[in-house]
Order: C-alpha cells, then structure tokens, then sequence
C-alpha cells in the first residue's frame, strides 16, 4: 500500500508534464487551424510566407491584419474567463458559481450598451471603462442582496440569477428602442471574436499580463480561500482583504474580456471542473492548468463555430454555451446522483 502511494507520488509529476505538454500542443494546432481554414482557402506555403511575414501580397495581410489576431484573443479571453471563474467558485466557495452568476457579465454588457446609446461615438478605451463599472455595479447589486453570512451561498445564487435577469431585460430593451445605433451589438451581446483586430490585443494585453500576474502573486493568499475560516484565521490569514483582491482580479479578467468579445458563456464554469477532475484541487496546478484549458477551449470553439452557418459567421457564444448548458445538466444530475 505504502509503495503504491509512493509510485504514485512519483509519477504524478510525469503526468502533470504530459498534460501540459499536451495542452500547449493542442493550443498551437488550434492556432494554426484558425489561422489556415475559414471563408477563404489558404495554402500551407502562404500561411508559412504570412506568419513570418516574408510577403505582404493580398493573402499574407488577410491571414496578418484578420485571422492572427483573432486567434490570439480568442486564446487570451479563454484564459481570463477561466480563471475568472475559478476564482469566482474559490471566493464563494461554490463550485457552480461564476461572474455570469454574479452579475459581473451581464452588468458590463447593459453599461456597454448603455454607453453605445448614451454616446454614439464612443472609444474602445471608453467601452472598457463602461464594462468595468456596469461589472462591479453588477457585482455589487448580487452582494448586497445575498449579504455576507457564511450560509448565504444559496441566496448569492437566487440574486445573481435575479440580477442578470434584470440587467439582460434592461439591456434588451434598450437595443429594442434604440436598433439604429447598437444594431451592430447582436453578435457582441451573444459573444464574439470575429470582429478582432490588433488595437484589440493591444487594448487587451496589459490586462491579460495584470491579470496573470497578479493572480500567480497572490496564490498563496488565494490557498487560505480552500479550508476552513477558523483555520485561515487562526493561522493569520486576513480574509477580507484577501476576498476584495481576488473581486478586483475576477472584475479585472472577466470585465476587460467582456468588454471587447461579449458575454461568452459557460467558459467561467466548465474550465475549472474539467481542471479539477484532472489533477484535483492543489492551487499551485490547478491555476495555469485552468487558464491553458480555457484559452484551449475557446481558441477551438471559434474555429468550430465558422463552419456551423458556412460561409457566414456565428458567434462563438452560441457554441460555448450549448456544450455549457449540456455539461451543467451533466454536473446537476451528477451532484444530485451523489446527493441522493
């Protein structure tokens, strides 16, 4: 018994080097396949000439200015929003909980839309803004209504619930009564990238790198979220300092890639459950294993979903949120199985 525990225990770093391996494997062949196949044939030796920019013939900036950046946001929102939710279930200590169900998502998407009607010309940099707002505004109104006691978890989800269902009525009927000006935010509202470019990655990347940052900086506080209040206390774990750090980088992820792609639904919850039932709840793996997950995720979802409606575009919101839905009723009726 003791030397399997051991064998174990050894050849636990060989499969944490597989995985990753693996993953970053799968994450390059979803960049490579978003960046050859989509409305436009490309041949290999133009997509070689394109990448390493030998040529700037018609092909060469089609593959540069359109399907590159595209492949990396998708890449980068797919890590944000999955870390977003893993941080979302450690702070609420609820494995089904996510900044859609905080409101977080659909407050940045009324205050987006609200400041598309208010100003019609409004900047990129301004959207940001308006999503970060409209997501802590969001956040603030489900907090508020579950309050802070240790048994509120069932009462944060009834007012996220609640919350999003007001803001996303909210949100729609100022796109009924104003269509001439936020027509264009249809596909934005179920969840796109196909509109990116590179002022988007360069909006997005000095969020992307706090966001990371700031979240491996913090991973050892974030430890103290996972046991018992008594014992992070007792050991000198300061709480709510901790939980306000770990809102500010959950707004700062998910109201930055919310703000640029949409509310993309169900990468926040089903990321941090396929990484967890792969190598369990230690932090120090489960963090960047999430994270590659998610930009993997989403960098094959956007590629999939050009070919459900070929040659025209679908958001990549609508396929995410249909495995979404399909792997929620898989974890509720798992969860009640066990329950039961």
């Amino acid at each position: 018994m003791i030397s399997s525990s051991h064998k174990g225990k050894q050849n636990r770093p060989r499969f944490l080097l597989f995985l990753f391996s693996v993953l970053v494997a799968l994450l390059a062949i979803g960049i490579l396949c978003s960046l050859k196949w989509g409305q436009a044939p490309v041949s290999w030796g133009a997509l070689w000439d394109a990448v390493s920019y030998r040529t700037h013939d018609k092909t060469s900036l089609y593959i540069q200015t359109l399907r590159l950046p595209r492949a990396l946001l998708a890449c980068m929102v797919g890590v944000q929003l999955a870390l977003a939710g893993l941080l979302t279930q450690l702070l609420v200590k609820n494995p089904l909980a996510s900044p859609h169900i905080l409101g977080i998502n659909a407050g940045a998407a009324f205050a987006v839309v609200f400041g598309l009607v208010a100003f019609a010309d409004l900047s990129m940099m301004s959207t940001v803004a308006f999503a970060f707002f409209g997501a802590a505004g969001g956040a603030a109104l489900v907090l508020s209504l579950a309050g802070t006691s240790r048994n509120s978890y069932v009462r944060m989800a009834l007012a996220g619930i609640t919350i999003h269902f007001l803001l996303s009525a909210l949100t729609e009927g100022l796109i009924i009564l104003n269509q001439e000006t936020t027509d264009s935010m249809i596909f934005w509202l179920v969840g796109s990238v196909s509109q990116a470019a590179w002022k988007d990655v360069q909006l997005l990347l000095p969020f992307f790198a706090a966001g990371l940052i700031l979240a491996f900086f913090m991973l050892p506080s974030f430890k103290l979220l996972q046991v018992d209040e008594e014992i992070s206390i007792g050991i000198g774990g300061r709480l709510s300092v901790i939980r306000i750090v770990g809102m500010l980088l959950v707004l700062l992820l998910a109201g930055s890639a919310v703000a640029l792609c949409g509310p993309i639904g169900f990468v926040c919850l089903i990321v941090p459950h396929i990484a967890r039932s792969l190598v369990g709840g230690r932090l120090t793996v489960l963090l960047p294993l999430t994270g590659l997950l998610g930009g993997v995720l989403l960098v094959y979802a956007d590629f999939v979903s050009r070919f459900i409606a070929f040659p025209y575009e679908s958001p990549v919101g609508l396929l995410t949120s249909a495995i979404g839905a399909a792997f929620f009723i898989y974890l509720a009726r798992r969860n009640g199985g066990a329950a039961a």
